[in-house]
């Protein structure tokens, strides 16, 4: 297992490693960039405290990888946007990119030997011994549970979790096995047992809001019931509102955004903002670079600041 270990490093080469980013060049310098490596995104502020703690213990860390990861600090008060975009809400935040999509990530200002064990965890995953294989049994795991099998994808999620136990993404993904099959109860158990290293990972949060969405649509009422009360007063939000959670939870999540944008449109200040907080739950459920959520975020943006 590779160990990173303080090393002296020339000025240069730590400059390509360490950068400072920007929502302009994020696509570049994170999405693009983690095509090769991993790419950990530091989104912090100057008046943070624990942010001046956490950013000299990543950056040793980042250089004593030796080019294994490498990292991009994100000012959130001069590039807000994309700290929104994936639901930053307290800072310190870190977040770990690879081959486009975050696998990993915590909030706070965690001591050095946490910082090392995840960065440990980024270089096993993109490459070294198994790294390939992990992702590639990941990617299976995902296929048969969008095409239904919840058992066989469970099975394959085991694997992993037999080999990396903190997974944060083979951990979310039991999760979303035991959900797909009723078992609410063992999955919420799951969730409160997780490893302290993975509880506030973006796939934990993800399966949060999946949780909570579910519990929302039982309360809704039926499909066609909602749709009815929609159709014959266009201006009951509330009702459009049940709607989209119901829609979501049936997996029509391309209807549940549009029927929260239309609120949005109509009245954005509505319940304190209940539809835009809504689209952000389903935004994190469906994960940062799906194409609908990529499309809905530059409706919303429209609607927003038109």
């Amino acid at each position: 297992m590779f160990s990173p270990t303080p090393s002296p490093q020339p000025k240069p080469a730590a400059t390509d490693l360490i950068k400072d980013g920007s929502d302009a060049g994020f696509m570049a310098d994170v999405i693009e960039a983690s095509q090769e490596v991993p790419v950990i995104v530091d989104f912090w502020a100057t008046w943070c405290g624990p942010c001046k703690t956490l950013g000299p213990i990543l950056e040793k860390a980042v250089t004593a990888a030796k080019g294994a990861v490498k990292l991009v600090k994100i000012d959130t008060d001069k590039h807000p946007a994309v700290a929104g975009q994936l639901r930053v809400q307290s800072i310190p935040t870190v977040y770990a990119f690879f081959q486009g999509r975050p696998v990993d990530g915590f909030q706070g200002a965690l001591p050095e030997s946490q910082i090392k064990a995840f960065i440990e965890r980024l270089v096993k995953l993109s490459g070294g011994t198994g790294a390939i294989d992990i992702a590639a049994i990941l990617a299976e795991a995902k296929g048969l549970l969008d095409a239904g099998d919840a058992q066989g994808a469970a099975a394959v999620y085991q694997e992993v979790l037999a080999e990396e136990p903190e997974n944060a993404a083979a951990y979310a993904g039991v999760i979303r096995c035991l959900l797909a099959v009723g078992e609410a109860d063992a999955a919420k158990g799951m969730i409160a047992d997780a490893p302290a290293v993975i509880a506030k990972s973006a796939d934990l949060a993800a399966v949060k809001s999946q949780i909570e969405l579910s519990e929302q649509a039982a309360k809704a009422g039926p499909l066609d019931d909602l749709k009815a009360a929609v159709t014959a007063d266009p201006a009951n939000h509330q009702a459009r509102y049940d709607y989209a959670v119901a829609l979501f939870a049936a997996g029509r999540n391309e209807d549940a955004v549009e029927a929260l944008l239309e609120i949005v449109k109509r009245d954005r200040e509505w319940n304190d903002k209940a539809a835009r907080t809504q689209l952000l739950k389903m935004f994190e459920v469906l994960g940062p670079m799906d194409k609908l959520v990529i499309q809905a975020r530059r409706k919303l943006s429209s609607l927003l600041f038109a």
